[in-house]
């Protein structure tokens, strides 16, 4: 196996001088092409919100107020960082390997299902910390497991996994739903497991309603960072994803990596479950999905597929869910409002990187509009 190319660069005499422009442009770039659509996003909407004789500005300060300056919604959010955060990496792992792992909703509500059916009982008889461990286990070997059949179409076939991790998420959502309406329906009326004793869900920090899954999350966040940053299984994982010919050249294992990568993007979303249900809910009920890849999918593309700048980006979007159920019931919106919002980051992301991508290439941005006008 031969050793990577290093291209050296010319020596300058003023070389330091020559670098620091450099790498602010490149700061002011990133940081452009990353809260940019945040931004016009946010204009978009409270356009559309004055166009319906909605206060924006009102909005807006409800989300802040009912997100981050009342002490429970601060904690709220935090809290609901815990499967952002575990779903990001998750998908940031697979991304990376420019593997699109597109099934995490079904991968999550699976196990869920299973969590969640299996956790009062667990729990019962085997005590914490052991049983969340157990439980932990339970969600990322199920979600683990969902993915193993695009894995195997994609690494032997070369099936396309965007087609077969959604199929997948279909076929997960409605096994979820099977199986609480099912096996695991609990004595309540309505169609749902049964309920974990609430002395038995994850500890909270002390003080707070902040339970220790936000801890758990942050450290799979940094190790998913270290791992791209510092091991040589990361950095077989981005040769995959920049080139799987030249992956295979040098002497990796394609299909074996594919189908392991898969694996992990799994396990990291499966335990996302596990600590919703065992820190939170404590169980689940039919037809309940909180969409979080669906949601998740734009933070990471804005992070630049980083595990620890993804951190912020989950924050904020913490923050836009707890505070804007808050502020979309105050303003007489439906709940759904919020899609909007990530639906417009994602077009403005892609606008942000297709402009981004002219000016690299030093293309202008209306040529094409200027040589129909010469023509005519």
């Amino acid at each position: 196996m031969t050793g990577p190319l290093v291209v050296a660069e010319p020596s300058t005499d003023d070389g330091h001088e020559l670098q620091a422009p450099a790498r602010a442009s490149a700061i002011l770039d990133a940081l452009v092409r990353s809260v940019g659509p945040i931004i016009l996003a946010l204009i978009a909407c409270g356009a559309l919100l004055a166009i319906i004789g909605r206060d924006p500005l009102a909005f807006y300060g409800d989300i802040v107020d009912s997100g981050v300056l009342r002490p429970s919604g601060l904690q709220d959010s935090i809290t609901r960082m815990a499967p952002i955060l575990l779903v990001a990496a998750g998908l940031i792992v697979a991304f990376r390997a420019a593997l699109w792992n597109l099934g995490s909703d079904g991968q999550y509500l699976l196990a869920a299902a299973i969590v969640a059916g299996t956790g009062p009982g667990l729990l019962a008889a085997v005590a914490p910390p052991l049983g969340w461990l157990v439980l932990a286990i339970f969600g990322m070997v199920v979600a683990s497991a969902w993915t193993l059949i695009p894995a195997i179409l994609r690494a032997r076939y070369g099936l396309n996994e965007i087609v077969t991790t959604l199929m997948m998420t279909f076929v997960g959502v409605g096994l979820a739903n099977l199986l609480v309406k099912g096996p695991f329906d609990g004595p309540s009326t309505v169609p749902q497991t049964a309920v974990v004793d609430p002395s038995l869900l994850l500890f909270d920090l002390p003080g707070t309603r902040i339970h220790i899954g936000v801890i758990a999350a942050l450290l799979a966040v940094v190790a998913v960072y270290w791992i791209f940053a510092r091991t040589s299984f990361g950095m077989r994982i981005d040769v995959l994803g920049a080139n799987a010919r030249a992956a295979e050249h040098v002497g990796i294992g394609v299909p074996r990596l594919i189908v392991i990568t898969f694996l992990l993007s799994g396990a990291l979303i499966g335990l996302a479950a596990a600590v919703d249900i065992t820190g939170i809910f404590g169980y689940m009920r039919a037809d309940w999905n909180p969409a979080y890849g669906l949601k998740v999918v734009p933070l990471v593309f804005l992070a630049r597929l980083n595990a620890i700048a993804v951190i912020p980006f989950a924050a904020f979007f913490s923050v836009l869910s707890i505070g804007g159920e808050f502020a979309a019931r105050r303003a007489e919106l439906p709940s759904d409002f919020l899609l909007l919002v990530i639906g417009l980051v994602l077009l403005f992301m892609v606008l942000t990187q297709y402009l981004s991508d002219k000016r690299e290439r030093g293309e202008p941005i209306l040529r094409r509009r200027r040589q129909v006008a010469e023509h005519a």
